[in-house]
């Protein structure tokens, strides 16, 4: 018997897309179908627990719990607060007892305490970022976009793109409570977007951006540094900087090929990567037939990649040729108005 799977899609709401939509996943054939809608106000980030049991939204009123039913559905339990404005991306620790949200527009920090049940509970601590940013007419405060443990858990690399900067902060696993503790600081004007690490937890990806590349840094929890700098690429063809802002990555489970998305090229580019030196080598960048891919995903079999595109209002799915570095157009789109993020789920 075949696995079974489902994929929930944020969104901003309109009366076409409200909020959250659920779609059946075909494995198999690369492609997914409208299942139903659940309504929330302004879903722009999503995440599920590890344990699988529980899906997390950002809405405008905080952080929303559902929990995740046997077929795929979800079952809203509650909404708690975080005293700011609505955030643009949510992680958790793997314990699943903290949620950490980063707030694009007001530059804060939050992170909320995850009660046994799997509802959300109180803020255990929040930082405000200051300073000046580098960019007047885009980035000239802060803007936290990403937050995200190191796999060993010990630190929360915080990417703040009005900053350039990615700022890590001890993490407290008893009072939830965080300490900065040290700076990356990224080139002048790059915007860090994102930060993701490799399967393995030896190197960590940081997309920035406005100068549309990928910095990769060697992480050794035992130097004091942590954070080793290895290679700077773009993320785009040559000729096509312009008007281009890199946007989401992806990493396969075997840490062999990293993926990311580019806004205005309209594009993804795909790179082999070598586990012993961290090293991207660049295969090719190939259009994704939408406008202003915000996230992308890999299909559980990783023979195929999902666009999630913000500006046209549509989901493109692709197949994925390796060896050849092609994605190849796999069926129609589906339509879903300014989706924002997906994310996969098997069902038991």
């Amino acid at each position: 018997m075949s696995e079974k799977y489902v994929a929930y899609v944020g969104s901003y709401t309109h009366d076409s897309s409200r909020g959250i939509t659920i779609l059946d996943v075909d494995n198999e054939a690369g492609r997914m179908a409208y299942r139903e809608e659940v309504i929330v106000n302004n879903s722009s980030y999503l995440t599920i627990s590890h344990s699988g049991r529980y899906l997390y939204s950002i809405v405008d009123e905080g952080v929303s719990s559902f929990k995740i039913l046997p077929d795929g559905g979800l079952e809203y339990m509650n909404t708690s607060s975080i005293k700011g404005m609505r955030g643009c991306h949510l992680s958790m620790t793997k314990a699943d007892d903290y949620i950490f949200v980063s707030g694009y527009h007001d530059g804060k920090l939050t992170v909320l305490h995850v009660n046994p049940d799997g509802t959300v509970g109180c803020i255990t601590d929040e930082v405000y970022h200051k300073g000046m940013g580098s960019v007047a007419e885009r980035n000239f405060r802060p803007h936290i976009n990403c937050s995200v443990l190191t796999p060993d858990e010990d630190l929360l690399c915080v990417c703040d793109i009005g900053m350039d900067q990615v700022k890590l902060y001890e993490f407290n696993k008893t009072t939830g409570k965080l300490k900065l503790s040290d700076i990356i600081r990224c080139q002048l004007e790059s915007a860090p977007r994102e930060i993701t690490f490799s399967p393995d937890g030896k190197f960590a990806y940081i997309v920035c951006e406005l100068k549309n590349y990928i910095d990769v840094y060697k992480y050794t929890p035992e130097n004091k540094t942590r954070f080793e700098f290895v290679q700077n690429i773009f993320t785009v063809r040559k000729g096509h900087k312009e008007n281009t802002a890199a946007a989401a990555i992806q990493v396969s489970k075997n840490g062999d090929y990293v993926f990311c998305s580019n806004a205005g090229d309209n594009s993804v580019t795909i790179y082999s990567a070598d586990k012993e030196t961290g090293l991207l080598s660049l295969k090719n960048s190939l259009p994704i037939s939408g406008d202003y891919p915000k996230d992308i995903n890999l299909f559980p079999d990783e023979k195929h990649l999902v666009s999630v595109n913000n500006e046209s209002g549509t989901l493109t799915f692709f197949t994925i040729h390796y060896e050849k570095g092609l994605l190849v157009m796999n069926g129609n789109p589906i339509k879903i108005d300014t989706p924002n993020c997906i994310v996969l789920h098997k069902l038991v």
